[in-house]
C-alpha cells in the first residue's frame, strides 16, 4: 500500500511537471489552470454551438479554423465540438470566461462575448503556431491539451499607445498593430493623433488642420539630427485619418474587445495646429511650419521646465482657441463612443507664455499666480468642454500643476510620482511610467539597436506593479505601455520595439500579481516567437543579448561584466577584433579590459548554437558607460 501511494506521488508530480511544461506558452498567465492527462486533437469536421448573442466570436473561430486548418467547420445546438455559452457567473465579471478541454471537445463559458474572445484567444496559444498564420498549413498535429482554466482580468485597463504623428501608419497598419495587441488579451487602444510633428485626424469645421498640418517635408535619419526645412520646401511626407478611416478602426476596434482612446494633445505639442492656424498662437506673425525631426525644444529648460525655441503653443488667453478647440472635441466625441478622451497637456513649453501681455492681463483677470496655474485654468475649461459632449477627461500627469478638479483622470508618465499624487486627490489612474513602460526605448544593447533617450530591458518592465503602495486600488484602473514613434520610420520598427515587451505589459495588467514568475514568464515569451514568426510579426530577440557593463578600479582600469537577461546563456568575445564564435574566449567573470583594446565583441549561444545578436561595442562606448569605484 505505501509503495502504491509512493508511487501515484511520483506520478502525480511528474504530471504536474509535464503539464506545466505542456502549458507555458500562455501569455498573459490564466488566474487558475488545471491541467489533464491527454489531448483532443480537432476532428476533420468541426462543428460550433453559440447562442445567438455570441455569432461574432464563433464565425471569427470558423473562419480561421476554415482558412489555416483546413477543416470543414459548420453550425450546430446539438452536440458539438466546440460549445461556446452565455453564463451568469459573478466571479468572472465582464471579461472573464472558463475554459474546458477534454475529451468530448471545447467549451468556453463567459458572462458576455468578451469572455469568450479571451477565451479563443488561449485556445489558439494552445494551438500548434501555424495557427497564426494567414494560409493554410498542411501536415500539422492540430491537437490541444486537456485543461481546465479559469480565467479574468486583474485590471481592466491593458492599455498600448501608438504615436501616429512623429511617423504616420496607415489604417491597415494600424489595424494591425490591434490584432497584436488582441493576442495578449490588451484592450485600451491610446491614439496619439496630434503633435508638433502632425495632425492626423481630419476635424471638418477646420479643415487645415489636415491639409496643412497633416504634411511636412520629408527627412531620413537619427531624430532630431537632421537638416531643418526650408520654408518653401515641398511638403511631401504625412497622412492623415479622414473620419470615415476613424469610425472604421473604431468599429474594427470592437470586433476585438478593443477600446480606442483618441488623445488630442493641448496645450503643448501644438506646432502641426499653430501652422494650420497662426493665430491660435501668442507668436501668431511666426513664419510656423509643421516639425520635421529637427530640434526645438530645449529639454533641460529655464529652473527645470522645457522651453520653446518657438512657439508650439495654445494661446490660453485667447477665447478663439476655445471655441476652435470646442468645434474639435464635438466631432471628435461623435467618432470615439469610449467614455475618456485624451487631452495630452505633458511637456508644455510656457516660456512664450510668460512673454505675452495678453496671457499676463489673463492671469490678472483670474488672479492666477503662475503659468502653472494659467495650465490649470486651460485644463479646467477644456475639461468642462469635454464633459458637455458626455466625456470625461483623461491627461498625462502635468495636468496635476497647477490643481485638477472633477472626474478627470490622470495618466502617469514621469515615473509613479504623479499616479501617486493624482490619486492621493481622489483621481483614477492609469500606470504608464517611462521608468518600465516606455518601449520605444531601447531594449537590449544600446550599440547594437541604436540609442534613443535610455533603455528599458523587458525583465524591468516586467517587474513592474502598477498599484503604488499607500493608495486606493479601486482608482488604479490599469496598466499601459506607449510606442512613441520619433524613432520608428517605418511599421515592422514598431512592431520591433513592441514585441516581445508588449507581452510583458499585458502578463502584468492581466494576471494575479502572485501569479508573476520571471523565469517562466521569460521560457513563455521564447515559446511565442515561433507563434509571431507564423503571424509575421517582426519582434526583438534582446533577450539574448548580454547585459554588457563597465566600472573603473581604484587603478583606473576599466573592468567588463556581462549578465544575461535569461538563463542557460553561454556569452563568448574577442578583444583582437575577430568574430567571436563558442570557440573563443567565454565570459566566466568580470575582467580588465587592455588598454590597447578598440573593439569589444561578443555573441551569446545556446546549446551549442548561437542565438543572440553579434555586438560589436567600441571602446569609446565602454569608457561612457563605466562607474567610478570609490
Amino acid at each position: 500500500m505505501k509503495l502504491t501511494k509512493l508511487l501515484l506521488i511520483v506520478l502525480t508530480t511528474s504530471c504536474i511537471h509535464f503539464a506545466n511544461g505542456q502549458i507555458t506558452n500562455i501569455i498573459p498567465e490564466p488566474f487558475q489552470l488545471t491541467k489533464g492527462t491527454g489531448t483532443y486533437t480537432l476532428p476533420k469536421s468541426i462543428t460550433i454551438n453559440a447562442p445567438t448573442i455570441a455569432n461574432v466570436i464563433a464565425d471569427e473561430i470558423a473562419g480561421k479554423l476554415k482558412a489555416t486548418t483546413g477543416r470543414i467547420v459548420g453550425f450546430t445546438k446539438n452536440k458539438s465540438t466546440i460549445n461556446l455559452q452565455i453564463v451568469n457567473d459573478p466571479n468572472l465579471g465582464t471579461e472573464g470566461y472558463t475554459l474546458d478541454i477534454n475529451e468530448k471537445g471545447i467549451q468556453i463559458k463567459a458572462n458576455a462575448n468578451a469572455g469568450l474572445f479571451y477565451g479563443w484567444q488561449t485556445i489558439l496559444q494552445l494551438l500548434p503556431a501555424g495557427i497564426y498564420a494567414a494560409t493554410l498549413q498542411e501536415n500539422t498535429n492540430w491537437t490541444l491539451p486537456f485543461i481546465s482554466i479559469i480565467d479574468k482580468p486583474r485590471f481592466g485597463w491593458r492599455g498600448m499607445m501608438l504615436d501616429v504623428s512623429r511617423h504616420f501608419f496607415s489604417k491597415a497598419e494600424v489595424k494591425t498593430f490591434i490584432d497584436d495587441m488582441a493576442r495578449y488579451k490588451l484592450n485600451r487602444f491610446h491614439w496619439h493623433l496630434t503633435d508638433d510633428q502632425g495632425w492626423r485626424i481630419e476635424i471638418k469645421a477646420l479643415p487645415k488642420l489636415t491639409s496643412v498640418g497633416a504634411w511636412r517635408p520629408e527627412r531620413k535619419g537619427k531624430w532630431a539630427n537632421i537638416t531643418a526645412p526650408s520654408k518653401d520646401e515641398p511638403k511631401t511626407y504625412g497622412g492623415f485619418y479622414t473620419q470615415e478611416d476613424i469610425k472604421e478602426v473604431v468599429a474594427y476596434a470592437k470586433t476585438k474587445f478593443i477600446e480606442v482612446v483618441p488623445e488630442i494633445d493641448v496645450p503643448g505639442h501644438s506646432l502641426a495646429f499653430n501652422t494650420a492656424y497662426p493665430n491660435m498662437s501668442t507668436t501668431p506673425n511666426y513664419p510656423f511650419q509643421v516639425n520635421a525631426g529637427e530640434e526645438f525644444m530645449d529639454w533641460e529648460g529655464l529652473n527645470g521646465h522645457v522651453t520653446a525655441r518657438f512657439d508650439n503653443s495654445l494661446d490660453p488667453s485667447n477665447e478663439e482657441v476655445y471655441t476652435n478647440l470646442d468645434k474639435i472635441f464635438t466631432e471628435v466625441a461623435a467618432l470615439f463612443p469610449f467614455e475618456y478622451i485624451h487631452t495630452g497637456g505633458d511637456e508644455n513649453a510656457k516660456n512664450n507664455w510668460d512673454k505675452s501681455a495678453n496671457v499676463h492681463a489673463l492671469m490678472k483677470k483670474e488672479g492666477l499666480k503662475n503659468q502653472n496655474e494659467v495650465q490649470s485654468y486651460f485644463v479646467r475649461r477644456i475639461q468642462k468642454m469635454v464633459n458637455s459632449k458626455g466625456k470625461k477627461l483623461m491627461g498625462w500627469d502635468e495636468i496635476l500643476q497647477g490643481g485638477l478638479s472633477g472626474d478627470a483622470a490622470v495618466m502617469s508618465w514621469q515615473g509613479i510620482k504623479g499616479g501617486i499624487e493624482a490619486a492621493k486627490q481622489g483621481h483614477k489612474i492609469v500606470m504608464s511610467p517611462n521608468d518600465y513602460n516606455y518601449i520605444d526605448f531601447y531594449q537590449g544593447e544600446a550599440t547594437a539597436e541604436g540609442k534613443v533617450y535610455r533603455g528599458l530591458r523587458m525583465k524591468t518592465t516586467y517587474s513592474y506593479e502598477p498599484i503604488p503602495e499607500g493608495i486606493d486600488p479601486n482608482l488604479v484602473l490599469g496598466n499601459q505601455a506607449n510606442q512613441w514613434s520619433e524613432q520608428l520610420l517605418n511599421f515592422r520598427s514598431v512592431q520591433y520595439m513592441t514585441w516581445p515587451r508588449g507581452m510583458a505589459v499585458a502578463e502584468t495588467s492581466w494576471s494575479p500579481k502572485e501569479k508573476k514568475d520571471w523565469k517562466s514568464f521569460s521560457k513563455k515569451v521564447e515559446q511565442q516567437f515561433e507563434k509571431l514568426d507564423a503571424a509575421q510579426v517582426k519582434y526583438a530577440k534582446s533577450i539574448y543579448d548580454p547585459i554588457v557593463t563597465t566600472k573603473l578600479n581604484t587603478k583606473g582600469e576599466l573592468i567588463v561584466a556581462m549578465e544575461g537577461e535569461v538563463e542557460d546563456l553561454k556569452f563568448y568575445y574577442s578583444l583582437d577584433e575577430s568574430m567571436p564564435d563558442n570557440y573563443s574566449d567565454e565570459y566566466t567573470t568580470s575582467f580588465v579590459l587592455p588598454e590597447d583594446v578598440t573593439i569589444l565583441r561578443v555573441i551569446g549561444y545556446r546549446g551549442g548554437k548561437a542565438i543572440g545578436k553579434m555586438l560589436n561595442i567600441p571602446m569609446e562606448s565602454l569608457k561612457k558607460r563605466a562607474v567610478k569605484v570609490l
